[in-house]
Formats: C-alpha cells, sequence, structure tokens
C-alpha cells in the first residue's frame, strides 16, 4: 500500500459543500445540485456512442489498450485533486483511505489489464462432436463487444465504483456511459471534467443529474447495463431496463454475515472484523452487517472491540481518520436503527473512547456501536446497516449459524473465523454468498483474478479482472465446417432403442 502524511490542516471544502454547511445541512448533498438532463438528451450522446459500431464492430486491440493507459494516467495525473474532492464531499475522509479504496484500485486494475488484456481477447478453442472434428470443423468462442454499456455507480467509493469498471468494459471493446452519483458532487463533478479531458464523446460520456435523470439513464437503449448499489433501487432499474430488454450486472448488497468459530483467536478475529466494520464508517457493501459469536464469548468480544478503537481511533469527533456518513438521511436512519433496537430490548454500548459529545457536530458522524442481543423483528436485523453498527447474536450451536444464514436472503458476502476444517467445509458446503472468505474481510474485492458480484437479492453477474472482460462481451459461438465433403443428414444412423 502506498502511504502519505496527512495534511495538519484539511483543504477547505468546495462551495456546494459550504452552501449546504450554511443552511444547516452538515456535509448533505442533495439532487438539486445538478439540472436534470432530459431523455432525449441522453439518447442523442447514446446514438453517437453507438455509431463506431456500424462501422467496426471489434475494436483493434490497440485502441482498447490506449483507452485503458489514459484511464491509468487520468488518475495517476490528477491523484490529489481526486483525494481533495472526496474529502469534500464526505466531510471528513482521510487521504489514505481514499488512496486505498478510490484511486489506487482503478490505478492497479489498468496495470494488470494491460497484462493481460493480450490473453484476455484470443478466441477460446471448443471441440467439435464426433464426426465434425474428424472432418476437419474448427469450433470457438469469440468475444465481441457488446456495444454501449452504461453505468450507474453510487457515492460510497465513486472512483472504484465508476471507473474502475470502464477498464474492464473498453477491454471487452465497448464504449460506455456514466451515471454519477448527486450525493457526490465535487467528485462527480472532477470525474466528468477529467473524463472529457481525456476522452471524446464518441468513446464514453458522463451524465451528472438528479434522481429523475437516473430514472431515464435506467430506461435506455443499452447494450448491457451496470448498477451498482441498493436492492430496492435495483428493482426500480431492473423494471426501467426490462423494457428495452437490457442484459445488466448488478452488485448489490445486504446482510453480510460473520461467524466467529467456537475456537477462533478472538482478539485477532475482532480486530479485522472491526477493521473491516469502520472502514468509511461501515458504508460498504460487502463491510460485516452482524456477526454471530460463541454463546458466553459476547464480553470477550466486546472487550477486544473497545480496545480496537481506543488503538485506532482514540478520538472520533475531529478525526480525519473517521470517516463522516454521507449526508443526514442516511445519519438519521442510522440512529432511528439504534433507537428501534434499544426500545425493543437490545443492550446499545458505544464505542467512544474519549466520551466525546456529539450532540453537536460539524459533521455526521456516529461513533462505533455494538447492539447486543439483537431479535429478528428489529429493524437492524431486517436492513442493510451501511453503517458503524455491529448487531452481535450468540449461538449454542455451530449448526445454528448456518441454518439462520439459510433462512435469509443470500448475502454479497459471508465470512468465517476459525481453523476448523470441519466448520470451514460446513460454511463452504451448505450456505450461499456472492463471495466467502475465511479469516480475512473486504480484502477478496481487491483480487483481481476473483470475480467480483453477488447471487439472488445480492446482485447477478460478475467482473473484475478476466471475469469482468467476460461479463462485459458477448460470448459468440463459432463453428467453421469443413468444405471438403458433403454430409447429409440422410445418411447418419440414428441409435436404436435397446
Amino acid at each position: 500500500m502506498i502511504r502519505r502524511p496527512p495534511r495538519s490542516t484539511p483543504k477547505p471544502s468546495s462551495a456546494a459543500s459550504d452552501v449546504y454547511k450554511r443552511q444547516g445541512l452538515g456535509n448533505v448533498s442533495i439532487g438539486s445540485t445538478y439540472p436534470e438532463v432530459s431523455r432525449d438528451e441522453m439518447l442523442s450522446k447514446l446514438n453517437k456512442l453507438k455509431q463506431p459500431f456500424l462501422k467496426n464492430f471489434n475494436p483493434d486491440l490497440n485502441v482498447r489498450i490506449d483507452r485503458i493507459k489514459r484511464i491509468q494516467t487520468l488518475v495517476e495525473e490528477n491523484i490529489d485533486a481526486f483525494h481533495d474532492a472526496l474529502r469534500s464531499d464526505f466531510g471528513t475522509r482521510h487521504e489514505q483511505l481514499s488512496l486505498m479504496a478510490d484511486t489506487m484500485p482503478v490505478i492497479n486494475n489498468a496495470k494488470d489489464a494491460l497484462k493481460n488484456i493480450k490473453r484476455w481477447v484470443k478466441p477460446d478453442k471448443r471441440k467439435p462432436n464426433f464426426p465434425l472434428g474428424l472432418l476437419g470443423a474448427k469450433a470457438y468462442v469469440q468475444f465481441q463487444p457488446y456495444g454501449v454499456v452504461g453505468v450507474i455507480s453510487p457515492w460510497n467509493f465513486p472512483l472504484t465504483l465508476s471507473i474502475a469498471p470502464l477498464i474492464e468494459i473498453f477491454a471487452a471493446g465497448n464504449n460506455a456511459m456514466m451515471k454519477l452519483s448527486e450525493f457526490v458532487p465535487a467528485t462527480s463533478d472532477l470525474t466528468e471534467k477529467l473524463i472529457n479531458k481525456y476522452f471524446n464523446e464518441n468513446e464514453v460520456v458522463v451524465i451528472n443529474g438528479g434522481p429523475q435523470t437516473s430514472q431515464s439513464f435506467a430506461g435506455l437503449p443499452f447494450d448491457h447495463l451496470l448498477f451498482t448499489g441498493s436492492t430496492n433501487v435495483a428493482k426500480k432499474v431492473a423494471s426501467e431496463a426490462a423494457t428495452n430488454l437490457v442484459p445488466m450486472t448488478l452488485e448489490l448488497g445486504g446482510k453480510s454475515p460473520v461467524i466467529v468459530g467456537p475456537n477462533a483467536k478472538m482478539k485477532k478475529s475482532v480486530d479485522k472484523i472491526m477493521m473491516g466494520k469502520l472502514l468509511n464508517s461501515g458504508q460498504i457493501c460487502i463491510s460485516p452487517d452482524y456477526v454471530f459469536v460463541p454463546e458466553g464469548k459476547t464480553e470477550e468480544f466486546v472487550q477486544h472491540a473497545q480496545e480496537h478503537v481506543a488503538e485506532n481511533y482514540p478520538t472520533i469527533k475531529n478525526n480525519p481518520d473517521y470517516t463522516s456518513i454521507i449526508h443526514l438521511n442516511h445519519f438519521e436512519r442510522l440512529r432511528d436503527l439504534i433507537s428501534d433496537a434499544k426500545s425493543k430490548g437490545a443492550t446499545i454500548v458505544e464505542l467512544n473512547p474519549a466520551q466525546e459529545d456529539f450532540s453537536q457536530q460539524e459533521h455526521h458522524k456516529i461513533v462505533p456501536t455494538l447492539i447486543l442481543n439483537p431479535t429478528d423483528d428489529m429493524k437492524v436485523m431486517k436492513e442493510e446497516i451501511f453503517g458503524p453498527l455491529m448487531p452481535i447474536k450468540t449461538y449454542k450451536n455451530f449448526e445454528d449459524t448456518v441454518s439462520f444464514i439459510n433462512q435469509n436472503p443470500k448475502a454479497l458476502a459471508l465470512y468465517y473465523f476459525g481453523d476448523d476444517k470441519e466448520e470451514m467445509n460446513n460454511v463452504l458446503d451448505n450456505t450461499s454468498s456472492g463471495q466467502a472468505v475465511m479469516n480475512d474481510v473486504l480484502f477478496q474485492f481487491s483480487m483481481h483474478d476473483l470475480p467480483f458480484g453477488g447471487v439472488g437479492p445480492s446482485g447477478m453477474g460478475a467482473y473484475h479482472g478476466h471475469d469482468g472482460f467476460k461479463n462485459f462481451s458477448h460470448k459468440r459461438s463459432v463453428l467453421k465446417g469443413q468444405n471438403i465433403l458433403a454430409v447429409s443428414y440422410t445418411h447418419l444412423t440414428l441409435p436404436t432403442k435397446a
């Protein structure tokens, strides 16, 4: 990981954020910062992106490589500007987090694609059925661009989930049209400006607009659509896309469970779990959502969690290492989850080492909060949390954890901590999730050679690396018959019944 020393004082926020603060809204961003873009205007831009495919449906390898290099250069040459924009949009977000989670993933993904693209684009040879193979027939899969891929990206990692997918989209030979999040206006404005600088309107187009623009965007006749966001919004996006039968990749979320095995090393497990939970203040689709601990070990988990927070976040209120909640509505939603759990009997443990008062604060920060003894009727156990709240459930028998997970919607990620191979295989063989991670959290996202995606309510399709190239490619079957002999079906002998 690249490390840079933190600035001693944060840079001034953008003009847009200053307006919000003068209005008493903190760092909230609302759709009114952008005018709505009409469907006709977006359709005109989309048609221009489709024009190149009428002349050349298979862009040259050098064209694809050049585009990927420009993505890499775009981020490398403007890395500080991106970090400043991200800090402005979130209120507080440390440069190291933005480097680790937004800018460097784009650069690293580009390097990986440039290293492997010549291998990716080669046809995948297949074996013709007998007797066609003997007669000289050839069969293979041709990886062909879809055409124009639409990208609807969220606010939590605005570069990783908008610019990074362009790498595999371009590697597959597609053009792209992007709808960026209105909740991070400084980052979205900068992204649009730089895309327009490094690319032309026949390659990629950025759309910035409000909620109505997003709805109209989803209904455009793309050749493929990538949406990253919540399951509820995905249903609306899929409904709009269905009017044109647009194939989709949905990267959603859900409640990603963590199982701490009976013999797991508790301190090491808690340190990793809490690191994953508090990165970006839990505003991550694969963040640990709730945790199972063996009966009788809750106090030990709580103690190690307190120690972890005290060591890594000795103060929180004005600590730039601790990310703000993105906007007021989300902040209030998280507070409501805590209130609901408390009113229904849960024990609330705030991890606030310096005992700071958060009743008045410039930014929307919520301290790490453990919710003990949660029940299934609590909102915190029904909704994806997307914040620094951690419900802790206990179990007597390990099988109870697997049973509970299987009775609920399939998650984007599932985490297990422990060294018991039988338990590990039980989790792997008897549950379903987009990803399964043993003794770690989050880092599956950074693996170039692992597909990233969900299953069922947590998504469909997967990308990253070679799997991303294939995801954004039409896999066309090609059969080249021999031209020496003529074979008539009337001479073929059907199998006789026994």
